[in-house]
């Protein structure tokens, strides 16, 4: 059976949350079986992948890759290369068309018409991010409006989400909630990694997220400041603004296009002594959750926060934004600030600065990945010929 995936950056190692959910999900598809091409953005394609230039990939654990060419203007990229991948699916004969997010599924209708059966993976109301401007959020929620009646069958990655469709387009049958998953964490230390960065085990607070405006990582850098503020104004001990000066704020991550956020929050923290690390993967990133003190995501919007799910399964402390994906959670109440309240996060990194040093056994049973795939199987096998 022909499984085309569209609608996210690619795999393996391109930054964002769909493009971890694929790189997870459509390799465990092919131990299930399954035939799966996922088609890539030539722009985001770069580097190397165990020695191996990332353009001339054209396999990956199992995953068949095909790179198209896409335009470098995020209004038009997402669009133009769904359109390019349904006509590609289409040549491959797909038996099913896994699009990815709402603003490739404005293109749902056009795939029913080639003949190919579609799911539609709703990861979240885009329009509600703050980078899009009106025409853009237009577009997002005429994507979805067709994502959600066009498709043959919808996942949705929270309740929130699934509540959200029903209400607005009634869309009730073949919806399937599939939350987002989480692997096995690989606990690790990286001494020349932290050497480097200039950080030391357990003396740090981690962010962690593509730099964008919905993730409110300026409120985590405002925060952090006031919290070291306000205890080097405390006192003259020169011992008590060592300690101070010991805890870190670590934000890894990038952005896809760099425009006045990105560049305003890198000077921001660069004047601030935050330390930046860039996009980051394997090794150095599992190094960085091993040994944090606490994980924050003070976002405004999410979907189901992969990033988040990944702090969790080490066991490390989290404070995290009430926005309803971030409650889905189900954190305990203390772990939970209001959104955009600068001064209650900076209060609740204090206390987690100054108490010992945590680690939490989080449940994390619903976010396995083996059961996640044989969920999205069962799914496909509905189309099997």
């Amino acid at each position: 059976m022909k499984i085309v995936v569209t609608g996210t950056r690619g795999i393996p190692n391109i930054m964002g949350g769909v493009e971890t959910h694929c790189e997870e999900l459509f390799p465990r598809m092919a131990k299930r079986g399954f035939d799966v091409t996922l088609i890539r953005r030539s722009n985001y394609v770069k580097g190397e992948v165990d020695g191996v230039p990332a353009k001339d990939l054209k396999e990956w654990k199992g995953v068949k890759l095909v790179t198209l060419e896409s335009p470098k203007k995020k209004s038009f990229e997402a669009i133009i290369h769904t359109f390019r991948t349904i006509n590609e699916a289409k040549r491959l004969g797909a038996d099913v068309l896994h699009i990815h997010a709402i603003g490739p599924a404005l293109l749902v209708p056009y795939a029913k018409l080639l003949g190919m059966k579609v799911v539609f993976t709703h990861h979240g109301p885009d329009y509600d991010r703050d980078k899009w401007g009106f025409a853009a959020k237009t577009i997002l929620k005429m994507g979805e409006r067709m994502g959600c009646m066009f498709a043959d069958d919808v996942i949705v990655i929270s309740n929130v989400i699934k509540n959200l469709i029903a209400r607005k387009y009634g869309r009730t049958k073949n919806v399937h909630l599939i939350y987002n998953g989480v692997s096995e964490p690989e606990i690790c230390d990286y001494p020349e990694y932290f050497e480097e960065l200039g950080i030391e085990k357990g003396k740090y607070i981690l962010g962690m997220c593509r730099f964008v405006p919905e993730k409110n990582l300026h409120h985590l850098v405002e925060a952090f400041v006031k919290w070291k503020k306000s205890h080097t104004d405390l006192t003259d001990s020169k011992d008590l603004a060592s300690s101070v000066n010991d805890i870190k704020l670590v934000l890894a991550g990038d952005t896809d296009f760099e425009d006045s956020y990105s560049l305003g929050l890198k000077e921001m923290a660069r004047k601030n002594g935050v330390v930046l690390t860039g996009f980051i993967k394997g090794r150095k990133l599992h190094s960085l959750l091993t040994n944090c003190r606490c994980y924050c995501l003070p976002s405004s919007h999410e979907g189901l926060p992969i990033a988040l799910l990944e702090a969790m399964s080490y066991g490390v402390k989290v404070v995290v934004s009430d926005i309803p994906a971030n409650l889905e959670v189900g954190l305990p109440k203390e772990d939970y600030f209001h959104c955009g309240n600068v001064d209650e996060l900076a209060d609740k990194l204090g206390k987690i600065i100054e108490q010992p040093l945590q680690h939490i056994d989080y449940d994390m049973s619903k976010y396995d990945w083996e059961k996640i795939a044989d969920e999205v199987a069962d799914i496909y096998r509905k189309y099997e010929k």
